[in-house]
Order: C-alpha cells, then structure tokens, then sequence
C-alpha cells in the first residue's frame, strides 16, 4: 500500500509535521555516537560479567570453569582446557576494548563469533537472549566505535 496517496486532513498532515520534526530531533540529539557507545558498554558488561564468572585472582580460571567445560559447555573439536581460557580471556579481553573504543569492530566480531557458537552448541534455546547481544554488537560492527573512541583518535575507520 503506498501511504503518499491516502489523502491526509489538513490537521493529520500538521500532527505528521509535528511527529516528523520531533523524530528528526531526537535522532540529531541522541547520535550515532551515543547510540554506539551505549552498546559498546552494554555489551561489554555482559560479557566481562560472565568472564568474572570464570576466574579468581587476576584470570586464573578456576575448577569448576573447567568442569562446566567439560559437562555443560562442552564444544566438539577443540577441548574443555583450551575452550575454558579462551573463553575467560576473550570476556575480559575484547569488553575491555569495547570499552576503550579501541579495535572496536573486531572485538565485535570475535564477540560476536562467539555468541553464535554459545547458541549453536551450548544453549540453542536462549536464542531471544543471544538475538540481542547479537543485535548490539551488529550495531557496533556497522557504525564503528563512534567519537568517543581510541579507534576515532588514532584515525581507525
């Protein structure tokens, strides 16, 4: 249905100027900047958060890490020990980037790579939850880390 031909009342098309003037003026206020730097610290603290989960002391990985490796996370091809500590210092080491707007699309994507392989082999049914961490960090990945960034400082698109 194309909506330009409806035929709108002098005060519909007042009431869509209206609404159209204040969308475009949110969008100016709020920013790709702000957008992304929100999702850049959402999602961080989503994964550091688990990460803390896995570790005592400074990134030492603790056992019961490696037997949830062993049992519940278990990943075909590759074994609990190494899936453990890539786990650990990938959830403190790529959120910490994001953080920092430093090499922020690829921490997006090894984040990202991630979170499929959480879905596909770990838990296929918390799908509405990976669906949106994978929504942020898409964002991430398409509009970059944004002005408040490393990355926008020493010149990475």
């Amino acid at each position: 249905m194309n909506l330009s031909r409806i035929p709108l009342s002098t005060a519909d098309k007042s009431l869509l100027g209206i609404w159209n003037r204040i969308a475009n003026r949110l969008g100016e206020l709020i920013g790709d900047s702000f957008l992304v730097l929100v999702a850049r610290l959402s999602i961080a603290a989503i994964f550091f958060m688990s990460g803390q989960t896995k570790v005592s002391g400074f990134l030492t990985i603790t056992p019961s890490t490696y037997e949830l490796f062993r049992t519940e996370y278990a990943l075909p091809l590759i074994s609990p020990e190494l899936a453990a500590h890539l786990a650990a210092y990938s959830e403190h080491v790529f959120p910490v980037l994001l953080v920092m707007g430093l090499f922020t699309r690829v921490s997006a994507m090894a984040l990202l790579g991630m979170t499929f392989v959480i879905e596909v082999f770990v838990y296929p049914d918390a799908w509405p939850t990976h669906l949106s961490w994978a929504g942020l960090l898409l964002l991430i990945i398409a509009r970059g880390a944004g002005k408040l960034s490393l990355d926008r400082l020493i010149g990475i698109r």
